[in-house]
């Protein structure tokens, strides 16, 4: 894996279980899942609960492998206690989760508590931390526009055609990115939800298609609650659009997001099930593995 990290590793629970490791020096403990790929796009995992509360108070990974794969994902347990907070594990005790594995970013979703872009988690460096601690405060003074422009860059990077509202333009920040082009209008065949598409902070177009492939609200100071709104109206004015649904803001946020998508009115409306969340970090080291690299 390129770190010592890996001369660490110490197997706590015997041979009958090989999914929990602790990196004893640093008191580090990660837990290992696994998966066939399914359809080609999406994987499952069991998430014992008593495996969970193993990793609390801990400096914590788990690390989701499966066929396929070229690097893995490890993400980090602490954000995410509050998501497996809301919800209750399956009738056999556990937390059911799935990966979904798409070319516009790759997502965890956990079964009662919602769908999070784990791009930025893809690699060896979440690991790599408990070995070279690194403190960035980076991602907690961007503002919302620069978290605009470089989810923009992103989308541009990835093949799309990037659409922002007209009065948030001139606020792009070039500084931290490329400039790309500015699609100037949105498609024509969604003109029933023009009004509504309007006000999303990003939008990401099929270069040259016009098909709409995800849409981005970013939370910095706003309240969740109006962006899961405007993807509502989005998805029920026009249901045959399935965009990808991403709410961006900071990480302190994350819980809010699974408590607002426990909500009955999006439930019942299907959006829980396709809306995910994406902290700033993420966006950073997205930026990084796809713009930066290239």
């Amino acid at each position: 894996m390129g770190s010592s990290a890996s001369a660490c590793f110490l197997n706590l629970c015997g041979p009958s279980t090989w999914s929990l490791f602790e990196v004893p020096e640093l008191s580090a403990r990660i837990y290992l899942r696994y998966s066939k790929v399914h359809g080609g796009t999406k994987t499952f995992y069991g998430l014992r609960e008593p495996d969970l509360r193993w990793l609390d108070g801990h400096p914590a990974v788990i690390c989701f492998l499966w066929d396929t794969q070229q690097a893995p994902l490890i993400v980090p347990y602490a954000p995410f206690e509050d998501a497996f907070a809301a919800t209750h594990p399956a009738s056999d005790g556990q937390y059911k989760a799935q990966v979904y594995l798409d070319p516009e970013g790759t997502e965890l979703y956990i079964a009662g508590a919602g769908r999070f872009n784990v791009e930025g988690y893809i690699g060896w460096n979440e690991l790599n931390t408990f070995i070279t601690p690194i403190v960035s405060n980076t991602a907690s003074t961007l503002t919302h526009s620069q978290v605009q422009t470089l989810l923009g860059a992103i989308g541009n990077a990835k093949g799309n055609d990037v659409w922002f509202p007209a009065a948030d333009r001139a606020a792009l920040d070039f500084s931290m990115t490329d400039a790309f082009p500015i699609h100037d209008v949105l498609p024509a065949a969604y003109s029933s939800v023009h009004p509504i598409l309007s006000e999303v902070d990003v939008v990401w177009l099929h270069r040259g298609a016009g098909e709409i492939v995800s849409l981005f609200e970013v939370e910095h100071t706003t309240t969740i609650y109006s962006g899961l709104l405007r993807f509502n109206d989005v998805h029920l004015t026009a249901p045959q659009l399935r965009p990808r649904f991403s709410i961006v803001a900071n990480d302190s946020r994350r819980g809010l997001f699974s408590r607002q998508m426990n909500r009955p009115t999006f439930r019942v409306s299907g959006l829980a099930e396709l809306c995910t969340f994406m902290q700033y970090e993420n966006v950073l080291d997205w930026h990084q593995r796809i713009v930066e690299k290239t």
